[in-house]
């Protein structure tokens, strides 16, 4: 029998609607729509409050880079059907041999940047009901993680709340929060605590946020390349500001997960943070008991995807807390073709090690159920 998989990252695509259709009455004009942009020559989406983003990367799973003009071109009428059905989703799952996935939102990741509280809580609740009832229909494969809100606490413990009852196995913050809203302040301490009680894990997605990423859409030649390379500084900034400022010790249960943001470089940015804690924990005052790699041991996971030297690390690093994701159904995915590159970045690996990093560390950490069988494909 094959190697049981399970994604710990994959997308669905938002149908184009949600957000006209899902928004209260107060909002319904100031919802994000999808639209071809002449000038462009492309679909859009986005709104004057919503950064508007092309639309084609996001349907290019099986795709070589150089058809990304035309999937702009063509948009939504080229995107696969399983993004936004999840009866279609079960067949597109079988042709990569994965049995579950975990699931994230395309569009909605550039909501994070919106700087209306009112309207973004609108946004997050209108995908966390449409997620949810995404996953009901195939509840024992498809697992959602709830759109959260930061910047009224109250209501992101509300919200967190009502979408754990309907069965989220995680919720999703920013990565690069609002300027005036850093982790390092005492805004999130409640939340961080009802996440921890909950057993929620929050999620740190790549593309979330105020960073240098938010500009990547306006962004060419060199700048597009570096804003590409910046995205590691974030997740980078994020954990630190996590574990230097006491959030993990303060919350020793509180679990927290690096998200399509590749696993590569994570071992030596460790290694760098112990050693720069040893050499100053006398002299300086942190509020920390152990060394930063510990904490990451004990309350940090990470998923990748197409990370050839993180593979080459699992052979001494990582094993316990990485989770394998195939990105489906992005450009960046490995779809159709997962199972070769897993062959590819983990063929030298033990089998222990391999069931850990593809199957059961994604099983424990949400305490999934599902089949380790693949779905029965749904005929169109």
């Amino acid at each position: 029998m094959e190697q049981s998989i399970v994604s710990s990252d994959s997308h669905v695509i938002e149908v184009p609607d949600l957000w006209v259709k899902g928004m209260p009455a107060a909002f319904k004009d100031r919802a994000p729509k999808a639209f071809f942009d002449e000038k462009r020559d492309a679909w859009m989406f986005g709104s004057p409050e919503v950064q508007i983003q092309a639309v084609g990367g996001l349907f290019m799973a099986g795709q070589q880079p150089e058809n990304l003009e035309k999937f702009r071109k063509a948009g939504f009428a080229v995107a696969r059907p399983g993004g936004w059905d999840p009866l279609e989703r079960q067949a597109d799952m079988v042709t990569d041999g994965v049995a579950a996935e975990v699931l994230y939102p395309s569009l909605g990741l550039g909501l994070y940047c919106v700087e209306d509280a009112g309207l973004q809580e609108a946004l997050f609740r209108a995908y966390n009901d449409w997620i949810i009832d995404y996953c009901q229909k195939v509840p024992d494969r498809l697992y959602g993680i709830a759109l959260i809100s930061m910047y009224n606490v109250d209501h992101a413990i509300a919200e967190m709340e009502r979408c754990k009852k309907e069965g989220v196995v995680g919720t999703m913050i920013w990565q690069v929060p609002h300027p005036s809203l850093p982790f390092t302040s005492e805004h999130y301490e409640r939340f961080w605590a009802a996440s921890q009680d909950l057993d929620l894990p929050v999620h740190l997605h790549i593309l979330t946020g105020f960073g240098d990423s938010m500009h990547r859409q306006t962004a060419h030649g060199p700048k597009r390349f570096r804003i590409g390379l910046e995205q590691t500084r974030e997740i980078e900034n994020a954990l630190f500001e996590l574990i230097f400022h006491g959030v993990l010790e303060r919350h020793p249960k509180l679990k927290i997960v690096s998200v399509e943001n590749e696993v590569g470089w994570m071992p030596f940015w460790l290694g760098q943070c112990d050693k720069g804690f040893k050499r100053h924990r006398h002299s300086e005052k942190v509020q920390m008991s152990k060394l930063p790699s510990e904490y990451f041991a004990e309350q940090i996971y990470a998923t990748f995807f197409n990370d050839l030297v993180g593979g080459k690390m699992f052979s001494w690093w990582g094993v316990d807390n990485c989770m394998w994701s195939n990105d489906y159904p992005h450009q960046n995915s490995t779809w159709p073709n997962s199972r070769a590159v897993i062959e590819r970045d983990m063929a030298h690996l033990s089998a222990e090690a391999r069931e850990k990093l593809l199957n059961t560390n994604v099983r424990k950490l949400y305490k999934l159920n599902a089949p380790v069988s693949l779905p029965k494909a749904v005929a169109a």
